[in-house]
């Protein structure tokens, strides 16, 4: 990659770059949307659980389960089509993080480029985690959801609606859960510090809070909270780690500028 002496790169060669970290990141979903496209039974059968048993209905050969419909002649190929992209962004979510990662990191020096290792090794777990938690949250959201149903109606689903519903769940708590990563990986790199994180926290929780009003798919304040809860105290976590790096780089800063160990302070007896 050619840069110029002071590290910095040429537009052609940024979109160069871009368009090269897009590619593979386009190339990793479309082959995870294949993986997709052939486990696509078994994912609708975990996905309508919150709502009926679709594993049984299909054994026992009954022709609808619980409120779950499919409407039209196309209805069936697009479904499938849709399950099979969202869970190739799904799947493949730790490749393009890293093509996003890799179009960031030629701005960074070489120590910074080391310390920010964290962002590679943290951002799977992390999104994982966030995953596993919308899909443990989504049959209680559901069912909230649910009860507001009028007596004496019925509520018909289409299946398509009722994905968008899921999928938005699972990604909006897999990418929320990424706060943390991001923020200690900025003050590793020297970006962010501690102070600069944690002091314009009630601005930071007011934000959080707002995030998760406005893209939670859901009305219930119960799902908002089990979203918002653990991202402040990620994010109180995150502020204390970068506060405690701080520490240990001004220390460090301090060794090299003076050539001596800081001096302790003086103990009163």
């Amino acid at each position: 990659m050619a840069a110029t002496s002071s590290g910095r790169m040429p537009l052609l060669e940024h979109l160069h770059e871009f368009r090269k970290r897009l590619f593979r990141a386009v190339l990793a979903i479309t082959i995870a949307s294949i993986v997709g496209w052939y486990f696509y039974n078994p994912i609708i059968t975990h996905l309508a659980k919150p709502v009926c048993d679709l594993a049984a209905a299909q054994a026992n050969g009954d022709t609808h389960c619980g409120s779950l419909y499919i409407n039209g002649v196309l209805g069936p190929l697009n479904l499938q089509i849709k399950v099979a992209l969202l869970a190739g962004v799904i799947v493949s979510a730790p490749l393009w993080l890293y093509q996003l990662w890799a179009f960031i990191a030629p701005g960074l020096h070489r120590k910074e480029k080391r310390n920010s290792i964290l962002f590679i090794i943290s951002a799977t777990p992390f999104f994982a985690v966030g995953a596993t938690l919308g899909y443990l949250v989504l049959p209680v959201a559901i069912k909230v959801l649910f009860g507001f149903t009028p007596n004496s109606l019925s509520n018909l689903v289409k299946f398509d609606d009722y994905l968008d519903f899921v999928m938005r769940i699972i990604l909006l708590f897999g990418l929320a859960f990424e706060l943390p990563v991001f923020l200690v990986t900025f003050n590793l790199i020297g970006f962010l510090r501690g102070q600069t994180i944690l002091k314009p926290w009630r601005v930071w929780i007011f934000c959080i809070v707002l995030f998760t009003a406005a893209f939670t798919p859901t009305a219930d304040p119960f799902t908002m909270l089990l979203l918002a809860v653990p991202l402040c105290l990620l994010y109180f976590i995150a502020g204390g780690i970068a506060l405690l790096v701080d520490k240990r780089r001004d220390k460090s800063s301090a060794k090299r500028t003076t050539g001596l160990a800081p001096i302790d302070p003086a103990v009163e007896i």
